[in-house]
């Protein structure tokens, strides 16, 4: 019996039609990229200080120090935030040495930005909780999207989805730049987080079903990565010309529209139609891909006694509808199910608290900001590599304890040494970059086909339980610049020893059904211990019975 690779092998790995295929999907992962970290500028405090009405100067300088007392903030003395003498009359200066809050509102230096979303709605002081919140709002999205993608694409299709949540990330975004309170801004980047999260995942599921072997793998590991990192670098760039807070929404908004014909030249994954017992949709897929690839193919494709397994005896498997428990159904896919949810959250955690607590080191922003994206280009190349020379049960413990540790290392950074600092942080950050782009592929490798995309949705929804919690991580360092670090480092240390549990997948056919789904690698050892005491007991008793004839 036949395998859906072996059965489509006539086609090539490299063809016109992969190569399109692998270019376009890779291509739509440009988007995602700025607008996951798009809050980096977006809701970035520039410094700022009461507005005193008394005086008619809007700057920053001495003068100011007899209406405004002074803090210390990361051992630098500056002008008060969020309280100002209060106006006495019968004194030399015009204030007293009471305080209050800014009853006036506040002054933001133009320095940086023209605007951002907190200049646009005091997000300081008092309302300064809401600068995280938001970016906490777009995080759930992200995990609703997660939630309900996995769910229509496993039943509708990944196609369907993919186009879906790619005019949502877009349309969404234009009518976000245009939001007139904070609370709209918030409910419209709610709808932006699931649009972004779903496509990402539709994408990397359809590459990962219409492409074979190490084509797959160069899509995952590079395709969708390197697109992803394209557009994380091109971030900064856009920032650095556009200040205004709704125009850059709006720049980087446009560009989503540059993926309509994409339409025309991305089809349905054939895997899918063949799990849903759709033979012809699938077959008909196929044939045109052999065209395009200048290939005859045979007659007949997918004979029915070939592609019974593949199918899953369809009056009784395949269209049956799946749901959320049937990745807690048996024991090797819940397994493998509560591991990854583990691995997810914390991996998600430590990207996204490293990538927001940019504007939070030492230097110019948009110059960290640029080189932590850059960073994502060593981690998905490093990360190549380790797939295709190491087995894939090295590489994920490796790079998340490798990660970890370099975090707990910053404790023992003197403050000065900001070069070294950066270079751990960064060298850090590359890691657990590839880490993440790495549990993408591995994840499509562990869970079966009927399931698979309900399975990524599954765990990437989890895994903003992290994100989720990331911009409060990110926060303390605007008080406290180490503990952000311990807190990202220990996790992660630990999620990385969690990882050497997970079976290997190295070089073996992607499970199509919840019976092929490996068990976890101490209860395989165990399970082959059991077999050989078991089969050494069956030995002995052989040949006692033996003697005993004799």
């Amino acid at each position: 019996m036949k395998d859906y690779e072996e059965m489509t092998s006539f086609l090539g790995e490299w063809g016109p039609f992969q190569k399109v295929i692998f270019l376009l999907l890779s291509l739509s992962s440009i988007p995602n990229g700025y607008v996951g970290m798009a809050m980096v500028f977006l809701a970035d405090i520039p410094p700022h200080r009461c507005r005193v009405p008394q005086l008619n100067f809007s700057g920053f300088g001495l003068d100011l120090n007899y209406s405004i007392p002074l803090q210390e903030v990361k051992g630098e003395i500056i002008l008060s935030r969020c309280t100002r003498f209060k106006e006495q009359m019968d004194s030399a200066t015009g204030f007293g040495n009471e305080t209050e809050g800014c009853l006036d509102g506040w002054e933001f230096s133009k320095e940086q930005y023209r605007s951002t979303i907190v200049t646009e709605w005091d997000l300081v002081c008092d309302n300064a909780w809401k600068a995280p919140f938001t970016v906490t709002i777009f995080f759930l999205g992200v995990l609703s999207g997660s939630f309900l993608s996995g769910i229509i694409s496993d039943r509708y299709g990944r196609r369907y989805i993919f186009f879906a949540t790619l005019a949502l990330q877009t349309v969404f975004s234009i009518l976000q730049a245009a939001a007139n309170s904070w609370e709209l801004f918030c409910a419209l980047y709610f709808i932006v987080g699931m649009g972004q999260i779903a496509n990402y995942c539709a994408a990397f599921i359809l590459g990962s079903e219409l492409l074979i072997r190490n084509v797959r793998i160069n899509f995952a590991s590079l395709g969708v990565s390197i697109c992803y990192a394209i557009g994380y670098t091109a971030l900064p760039m856009f920032a650095w010309f556009i200040r205004s807070w709704r125009i850059l929404l709006i720049a980087m908004a446009i560009p989503g529209f540059l993926y309509i014909p994409l339409w025309w030249y991305i089809p349905e994954s054939p895997r899918w139609l063949l799990s849903q017992g759709r033979v012809k949709e699938a077959e008909d897929i196929i044939r045109a891909a052999a065209r395009k690839n200048g290939i005859t193919p045979p007659d007949v494709i997918f004979k029915p006694e070939d592609c019974e397994q593949l199918m899953g005896n369809v009056n009784k498997e395949s269209q049956r509808l799946y749901t959320w428990l049937d990745l807690i159904k048996t024991t090797n896919i819940r397994n493998i199910t509560l591991i990854s949810i583990i691995i997810w959250i914390v991996i998600s955690m430590t990207y996204y608290g490293m990538s927001l607590n940019t504007p939070n080191m030492d230097g110019d922003p948009y110059f960290n900001c640029l080189v932590a994206a850059s960073s994502e280009f060593l981690g998905y190349g490093s990360i190549w590599l380790f797939i295709r020379y190491t087995p894939r049960r090295f590489t994920l413990p490796f790079t998340m304890i490798l990660s970890g540790t370099l975090l707990l290392i910053m404790k023992f950074i003197p403050q000065d040494m900001h070069v070294l600092s950066l270079t751990l942080v960064m060298i850090g950050k590359t890691g657990v970059t590839g880490a993440f782009g790495f549990l993408y592929l591995y994840s499509t490798e562990l869970f079966p086909t009927v399931v698979r995309n309900m399975a990524l949705g599954a765990t990437s929804m989890a895994s903003r339980v992290g994100s989720t919690v990331s911009p409060y991580i990110a926060y303390m360092g605007t008080y406290n610049k180490i503990l952000p670090y311990i807190l990202m480092g220990g996790t992660t240390v630990i999620a990385g020893v969690l990882s050497l549990l997970l079976p290997e997948t190295k070089g073996e056919q992607l499970p199509e059904l919840i019976n092929q789904v490996k068990p976890l690698r101490c209860m395989g050892m165990n399970r082959a211990s059991r077999d050989g005491q078991r089969q050494k007991g069956n030995a002995q008793v052989g040949n006692e019975v033996n003697n005993i004839q004799e």
